[in-house]
Protein backbone atom coordinates (compact mmCIF):
# COMPACT_ATOMS: atom_id res chain seq x y z
CA UNK A 1 0.00 0.00 0.00
CA UNK A 2 2.75 2.07 0.78
CA UNK A 3 4.66 1.38 -2.46
CA UNK A 4 1.69 2.34 -4.18
CA UNK A 5 1.05 5.68 -2.84
CA UNK A 6 4.51 6.68 -3.16
CA UNK A 7 4.42 5.80 -6.42
CA UNK A 8 0.98 7.74 -7.12
CA UNK A 9 2.66 10.86 -4.99
CA UNK A 10 5.65 10.15 -7.17
CA UNK A 11 3.61 10.54 -10.23
CA UNK A 12 2.00 13.99 -8.97
CA UNK A 13 5.41 15.50 -8.18
CA UNK A 14 6.34 14.52 -11.73
CA UNK A 15 3.53 15.80 -12.90
CA UNK A 16 3.64 19.55 -10.83
CA UNK A 17 7.29 19.79 -12.58
CA UNK A 18 6.03 18.95 -16.08
CA UNK A 19 3.35 22.00 -15.57
CA UNK A 20 6.27 24.04 -13.60
CA UNK A 21 8.41 23.49 -16.77
CA UNK A 22 5.97 24.49 -19.21
CA UNK A 23 4.08 27.48 -17.29
CA UNK A 24 6.25 28.10 -14.34
CA UNK A 25 8.22 31.14 -16.41
CA UNK A 26 5.13 32.74 -17.40
CA UNK A 27 3.19 32.28 -13.86
CA UNK A 28 6.61 34.26 -12.66
CA UNK A 29 6.24 36.95 -15.27
CA UNK A 30 2.25 37.17 -14.06
CA UNK A 31 3.33 37.73 -10.71
CA UNK A 32 5.51 40.65 -11.01
CA UNK A 33 3.55 42.61 -13.32
CA UNK A 34 0.75 42.29 -10.82
CA UNK A 35 2.58 42.78 -7.68
CA UNK A 36 4.38 45.36 -9.44
CA UNK A 37 1.60 47.10 -10.52
CA UNK A 38 -0.09 47.08 -7.30
CA UNK A 39 3.10 48.35 -5.54
CA UNK A 40 3.31 51.12 -8.45
CA UNK A 41 -0.44 51.94 -7.62
CA UNK A 42 0.14 52.34 -3.49
CA UNK A 43 3.20 54.49 -4.56
CA UNK A 44 1.28 56.56 -6.91
CA UNK A 45 -1.56 56.95 -4.11
CA UNK A 46 0.72 57.93 -1.60
CA UNK A 47 2.60 60.52 -3.90
CA UNK A 48 -0.81 61.90 -4.59
CA UNK A 49 -2.02 62.57 -0.62
CA UNK A 50 1.92 63.95 -0.05
CA UNK A 51 0.98 66.22 -3.02
CA UNK A 52 -2.59 67.52 -1.53
CA UNK A 53 -0.73 67.68 1.88
CA UNK A 54 2.18 70.34 0.67
CA UNK A 55 -0.33 72.07 -1.52
CA UNK A 56 -2.84 72.71 1.09
CA UNK A 57 0.28 74.27 3.03
CA UNK A 58 1.18 76.61 0.43
CA UNK A 59 -2.68 77.46 -0.07
CA UNK A 60 -2.43 78.39 3.25
CA UNK A 61 0.45 80.77 2.14
CA UNK A 62 -2.05 82.79 -0.57
CA UNK A 63 -4.96 83.10 2.03
CA UNK A 64 -2.81 84.11 4.46
CA UNK A 65 -0.99 86.87 1.93
CA UNK A 66 -4.40 87.54 0.29
CA UNK A 67 -5.82 88.54 3.89
CA UNK A 68 -2.66 90.55 4.34
CA UNK A 69 -3.15 92.20 1.14
CA UNK A 70 0.46 91.79 0.74
CA UNK A 71 0.71 91.56 -3.01
CA UNK A 72 4.54 90.56 -3.10
CA UNK A 73 3.75 87.78 -1.36
CA UNK A 74 0.67 86.33 -3.34
CA UNK A 75 2.50 86.54 -6.46
CA UNK A 76 5.63 84.67 -4.94
CA UNK A 77 3.12 81.99 -3.46
CA UNK A 78 1.00 81.64 -6.24
CA UNK A 79 3.98 80.54 -8.67
CA UNK A 80 5.29 78.42 -6.36
CA UNK A 81 1.94 76.83 -6.35
CA UNK A 82 1.66 76.85 -9.92
CA UNK A 83 5.57 75.66 -10.04
CA UNK A 84 4.93 72.96 -7.92
CA UNK A 85 1.65 71.76 -7.46
CA UNK A 86 0.07 73.40 -10.69
CA UNK A 87 -2.21 69.94 -11.24
CA UNK A 88 -4.12 69.88 -8.05
CA UNK A 89 -7.04 71.67 -7.29
CA UNK A 90 -5.66 74.06 -4.33
CA UNK A 91 -3.68 76.10 -7.16
CA UNK A 92 -6.34 76.57 -9.38
CA UNK A 93 -8.50 77.78 -5.65
CA UNK A 94 -5.35 79.94 -5.28
CA UNK A 95 -5.29 81.53 -8.53
CA UNK A 96 -8.55 82.38 -8.42
CA UNK A 97 -8.24 83.55 -4.82
CA UNK A 98 -5.29 85.54 -5.87
CA UNK A 99 -6.94 87.20 -8.49
CA UNK A 100 -9.74 89.04 -6.90
CA UNK A 101 -6.76 90.46 -4.47
CA UNK A 102 -4.44 91.35 -7.25
CA UNK A 103 -7.31 93.45 -9.03
CA UNK A 104 -8.14 94.75 -5.86
CA UNK A 105 -4.54 96.18 -5.47
CA UNK A 106 -5.00 97.48 -8.89
CA UNK A 107 -2.88 94.74 -10.63
CA UNK A 108 -5.34 94.01 -13.51
CA UNK A 109 -2.38 92.19 -15.90
CA UNK A 110 -1.18 89.76 -12.74
CA UNK A 111 -5.32 88.93 -12.15
CA UNK A 112 -5.92 88.05 -15.83
CA UNK A 113 -2.83 86.06 -16.12
CA UNK A 114 -4.20 84.02 -12.87
CA UNK A 115 -7.44 83.64 -14.26
CA UNK A 116 -5.81 82.92 -17.77
CA UNK A 117 -3.94 80.21 -16.19
CA UNK A 118 -7.09 78.51 -14.58
CA UNK A 119 -8.94 78.76 -18.01
CA UNK A 120 -6.13 76.86 -19.90
CA UNK A 121 -5.30 73.81 -17.51
CA UNK A 122 -7.96 73.21 -14.92
CA UNK A 123 -9.62 70.03 -15.37
CA UNK A 124 -12.12 70.71 -13.59
CA UNK A 125 -15.29 72.41 -15.72
CA UNK A 126 -16.53 74.61 -12.85
CA UNK A 127 -12.99 76.06 -12.15
CA UNK A 128 -12.67 76.92 -15.96
CA UNK A 129 -16.01 78.04 -15.88
CA UNK A 130 -15.41 80.54 -13.20
CA UNK A 131 -12.11 81.73 -14.47
CA UNK A 132 -13.25 82.47 -17.79
CA UNK A 133 -16.09 84.48 -16.33
CA UNK A 134 -14.20 86.74 -14.37
CA UNK A 135 -11.65 86.87 -17.44
CA UNK A 136 -14.47 87.94 -19.28
CA UNK A 137 -15.79 90.46 -17.24
CA UNK A 138 -11.85 91.90 -16.64
CA UNK A 139 -10.89 92.04 -20.00
CA UNK A 140 -14.38 93.98 -20.59
CA UNK A 141 -12.95 96.59 -18.03
CA UNK A 142 -9.85 96.81 -19.87
CA UNK A 143 -11.55 97.73 -23.13
CA UNK A 144 -10.68 93.83 -25.03
CA UNK A 145 -13.82 93.52 -25.89
CA UNK A 146 -13.18 90.91 -28.51
CA UNK A 147 -11.11 89.03 -26.36
CA UNK A 148 -14.20 89.52 -23.79
CA UNK A 149 -16.16 87.95 -26.74
CA UNK A 150 -13.20 84.96 -27.45
CA UNK A 151 -13.43 83.87 -23.62
CA UNK A 152 -17.24 83.33 -23.93
CA UNK A 153 -17.78 81.57 -27.12
CA UNK A 154 -16.76 78.32 -26.00
CA UNK A 155 -19.90 76.20 -24.13
CA UNK A 156 -20.55 76.67 -20.57
CA UNK A 157 -22.06 74.10 -17.90
CA UNK A 158 -25.57 74.60 -17.30
CA UNK A 159 -25.06 76.28 -13.94
CA UNK A 160 -23.19 78.84 -15.68
CA UNK A 161 -24.29 79.38 -19.05
CA UNK A 162 -26.80 81.95 -18.06
CA UNK A 163 -24.11 84.19 -16.40
CA UNK A 164 -22.32 83.95 -19.31
CA UNK A 165 -25.18 85.15 -21.82
CA UNK A 166 -25.67 88.07 -19.82
CA UNK A 167 -21.70 88.71 -19.70
CA UNK A 168 -22.03 88.68 -23.28
CA UNK A 169 -24.90 90.98 -23.30
CA UNK A 170 -22.84 93.49 -21.65
CA UNK A 171 -19.72 93.15 -24.07
CA UNK A 172 -22.35 93.28 -26.83
CA UNK A 173 -23.80 96.53 -25.55
CA UNK A 174 -20.63 98.01 -25.24
CA UNK A 175 -19.75 97.33 -28.68
CA UNK A 176 -22.72 98.91 -30.03
CA UNK A 177 -24.65 96.13 -31.08
CA UNK A 178 -28.00 96.63 -29.25
CA UNK A 179 -29.91 93.74 -30.80
CA UNK A 180 -27.34 90.94 -30.17
CA UNK A 181 -27.18 92.72 -26.34
CA UNK A 182 -30.75 92.54 -26.01
CA UNK A 183 -30.45 88.97 -27.90
CA UNK A 184 -28.33 87.72 -25.30
CA UNK A 185 -29.94 89.26 -22.25
CA UNK A 186 -33.11 87.45 -23.40
CA UNK A 187 -31.23 84.24 -23.13
CA UNK A 188 -30.08 84.86 -19.81
CA UNK A 189 -33.49 85.77 -18.44
CA UNK A 190 -34.90 82.87 -19.35
CA UNK A 191 -31.75 80.28 -18.26
CA UNK A 192 -31.47 82.70 -14.93
CA UNK A 193 -35.24 80.86 -13.86
CA UNK A 194 -33.34 79.04 -10.70
CA UNK A 195 -31.36 82.69 -9.52
CA UNK A 196 -34.64 85.42 -9.21
CA UNK A 197 -32.29 88.09 -7.87
CA UNK A 198 -29.97 87.70 -10.84
CA UNK A 199 -32.77 87.75 -13.06
CA UNK A 200 -34.24 90.74 -11.89
CA UNK A 201 -30.55 92.22 -12.47
CA UNK A 202 -31.17 91.24 -16.23
CA UNK A 203 -34.74 92.23 -16.41
CA UNK A 204 -33.58 95.96 -15.60
CA UNK A 205 -30.95 95.91 -18.43
CA UNK A 206 -33.73 94.79 -20.57
CA UNK A 207 -36.48 97.47 -19.20
CA UNK A 208 -32.99 99.62 -19.75
CA UNK A 209 -33.25 98.96 -23.77
CA UNK A 210 -37.20 99.30 -23.78
CA UNK A 211 -38.09 95.76 -23.28
CA UNK A 212 -40.17 93.88 -20.91
CA UNK A 213 -39.10 89.69 -21.08
CA UNK A 214 -42.57 88.86 -19.40
CA UNK A 215 -44.27 89.88 -23.01
CA UNK A 216 -41.16 89.47 -25.33
CA UNK A 217 -40.36 86.30 -26.63
CA UNK A 218 -37.44 84.92 -24.95
CA UNK A 219 -34.48 83.84 -27.12
CA UNK A 220 -33.62 80.34 -27.58
CA UNK A 221 -31.90 79.02 -24.24
CA UNK A 222 -29.04 76.90 -25.57
CA UNK A 223 -26.03 75.35 -23.73
CA UNK A 224 -23.52 77.79 -25.52
CA UNK A 225 -23.47 81.21 -26.03
CA UNK A 226 -22.57 81.86 -29.44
Amino acid sequence: MAKALDLEEQEQLDQIKHFWKKYGNLISWVLIVVLGSYAAWNGYQYWQRDQAAKAAVLFDEVERAVTAGDVVRVERSLADMKDKFGGTQYAHQAALLAAKALQAKDKAEAARAALKWVAEVAPDPAYRDIARLRLSALLLDAGSNDEALAQLSAPFTPAMVGLAADLRGDVMLVKGQKSEAVSAYQSAWQLLSDSPDYRRLVQAKLNALGLDPETASPATATGSIK
